[in-house]
């Protein structure tokens, strides 16, 4: 469970956090001030900049002031400036609220909802920001198969109309009453600056010009073009309007900076636009054990999404210096290590075991979770199952504890009754008939403490005869072959864990996408997706569970939602699909003492973007 600690600061959280912001005619701000680094740049007016009616974002403490530059690690730069969506999350991560658009509705059906979007709002470049861009990145973008061949499945039946520049019509050819979580949790999906892209679109701009220009920029499209600088993978990402709240200016081998962005259209309660800081500079690092030192000895002010748990120990002795506070967040992971058998490995003796029930409870109940959260997680992490975490309203106590009660007598027992038997005495077991029982389980150790955990899991297992092997593989190659079914084991991290995600993604516990980081049934999925002309026809268990998360995002009625969704986890408590160890992890955020305005204990994880519910715009550097 989540600390008492973590829900007394919530509770000191300001409720504007939790409601529908409030704008500046609402709460009679008349005037705006502006960073004096803006005032000499020959700009219009910050009144002219802001929309018509200004959003205001209210600090966690104080009303900061502006100027400094912040100092992080490129992989912490999107921490400082969220995402920036139609839509937004508040801070329980159970409630969708306007953020670009001011409002939005259903149609009893389901299958139809409006949105009506902020007037006045405009990009980085001062162009206005209209329902075109928002056609553009779903229509020109999206829905396009030369842009992306497979639609992705949140998109297909989707029909988008704007009947005027500031009203939005989305249709579905079913109800899709949690598509409002998608425009929250994933903005970039839905808009994207149409006046700049244009030029690089063959709808809009002469196809052989366009070509002619790929081919000059070593790109082999127009999509691969556009999709890189989406991502900002490219330096003519730097040319692309944005509407967060700072802008990329320079790409560098070494250093990457964000200026404040003059048109972001938030201010906070006195009027002052927003973001408070004028500068990111964000140091390219690609050794961790750097990040920490540099992290420890408060040269950054900000650093998250590279400290590893096992340094809070190293990161706190740096905190007595005086220089840097180590905050210690929560991970929204419903678990750090997801260990997936992949059940449509082409060694079919291999998949008959996995298809055992027994066999995954008797490798569950092989692990001592408690001397892993006690060696690797300082006993402050949560043994348990992969499943959603306590607060949501899909959990119940028994889908964390199935199976995960360390007893290696039972493990032993469950797997003598499968004819696993060491039979030529070197301590593992053999297949009944002699032949050798080896599992490689190949993995990206990234994000959470993987390699750690699987030490410790390798060693239980060997402990109840199981040859199990690792190996750490990078990221482009776990992803190839996780894809292509290659490996016989892997782990991920369990996120889509909230309320926000899970009932539009329950891909922990169903196959129904294709992904590298659920990657124990794509052949499943994949008969899924193409309604069975490709892929493999998956066995009546998970067939039901398909069509239980097929339900899970059209049915209108909450209750029979929250019914569905426990049918899915109960399942999968039952099952052992995935085997689960350490989740609700802390994980170390280190603040630099000059940095205000951030939450002590937070949220940490995908489901809610890091620190997005937590209004980074509004957090200030103090000189002093």
């Amino acid at each position: 469970m989540l600390t008492n600690a973590v829900y007394a600061e919530q509770s000191t959280w300001p409720q504007a956090w939790y409601e529908a912001a409030k704008t500046a005619r609402q709460l009679n701000i008349s005037a705006f001030t502006q960073s004096p680094i803006l005032e000499k740049l020959g700009l219009p007016g910050v009144e002219q900049r802001l929309p018509e009616d200004p959003v205001i974002s209210v600090p966690l403490h104080d009303i900061g002031h502006h100027g400094g530059t912040a100092r992080v690690i490129a992989l912490d730069s999107g921490m400082l400036y969220s995402a920036e969506g139609l839509l937004t999350i508040s801070p329980d991560h159970k409630n969708v609220l306007p953020n670009l658009a001011q409002s939005w509705h259903y149609s009893d059906d389901g299958r139809q909802l409006t949105v009506k979007l902020r007037k006045g709002l405009k990009w980085s470049d001062g162009q206005p920001f209209t329902a075109d861009d928002c056609l553009f990145m779903t229509n020109d973008l999206q829905l396009n198969t030369d842009y992306q061949p497979v639609t992705p499945l949140i998109l297909r039946g989707l029909k988008l109309t704007a009947p005027d520049p500031w009203t939005l019509v989305y249709k579905f050819d079913q109800p899709s009453p949690l598509f409002i979580n998608y425009m929250a949790q994933v903005p970039e999906l839905f808009l994207a600056p149409k006046h700049y892209f244009a030029q690089h679109h063959p709808t809009y701009s002469d196809a052989k010009q366009i070509s002619a220009r790929m081919q000059d920029k070593g790109f082999l499209s127009w999509s691969t073009f556009i999709r890189a600088n989406l991502q900002l993978r490219i330096e003519d990402s730097i040319e692309k309007p944005t509407v967060r709240a700072f802008k990329p200016t320079k790409f560098t081998p070494s250093v990457n900076r964000y200026d404040r962005n003059p048109y972001y259209f938030k201010v906070d309660p006195k009027g002052q636009q927003l973001p408070y800081i004028d500068t990111i500079e964000a140091e390219i690092v690609s050794d961790g054990a750097v990040a920490v030192a540099k992290a420890s000895k408060g040269q950054l002010d900000f650093a998250a999404f590279t400290m590893p748990t096992q340094d809070i120990p190293l990161l706190k002795l740096g905190e007595q210096s005086g220089n840097i506070k180590v905050n210690i967040w929560r991970r929204l992971h419903g678990s750090d290590l997801v260990i997936q058998p992949n059940y449509n490995h082409a060694d079919k003796r291999l998949r008959t075991l996995y298809w055992d029930v027994r066999f995954r409870r008797a490798l569950s109940i092989a692990i001592d979770r408690n001397e892993m959260n006690d060696i690797i997680y300082f006993g402050r992490g949560v043994p348990r199952q992969v499943t959603v975490i306590p607060e949501s309203d899909y959990f119940e106590p028994h889908f964390a504890t199935a199976y995960s009660r360390f007893d290696r007598s039972a493990a032993n027992k469950l797997l003598d009754e499968l004819e696993l038997v060491d039979r030529d005495g070197d301590g593992l077991r053999e297949y009944s008939d002699g032949r050798k029982l080896t599992i490689t389980v190949e993995y990206v150790d990234t994000e959470t403490p993987k390699q750690a955990s699987m030490e410790l899991v390798v060693g239980y297992w060997h402990a109840v005869g199981i040859d199990v092997r690792q190996k750490l593989i990078d990221r482009g190659l776990q992803y190839v072959r996780a894809i292509a079914g290659e490996m016989e084991m892997t782990v991920w991290h369990a996120d889509r864990t909230t309320d926000v995600l899970f009932p539009i993604t329950p891909d922990f516990w169903v196959p129904r996408v294709i992904a590298a980081s659920t990657s124990m049934w794509n052949e499943w999925a994949r008969w899924h997706l193409t309604e069975g002309r490709l892929g493999e026809m998956p066995p009546s268990e998970i067939k039901q569970l398909q069509h239980w998360a097929d339900q899970l995002s059209t049915v209108l009625d909450p209750s029979e939602r929250i019914r569905l969704g426990k049918k899915i986890l109960a399942s999968n408590a039952e099952n052992v699909w995935s085997i689960g160890t350490i989740g609700l992890a802390p994980h170390p955020v280190v603040v630099s003492e000059r940095l205000k305005n951030v939450v002590e204990r937070g949220l940490w994880g995908w489901d809610t973007r890091w620190t997005l519910p937590y209004h980074p715009a509004t957090w200030y550097l103090d000189p002093r």
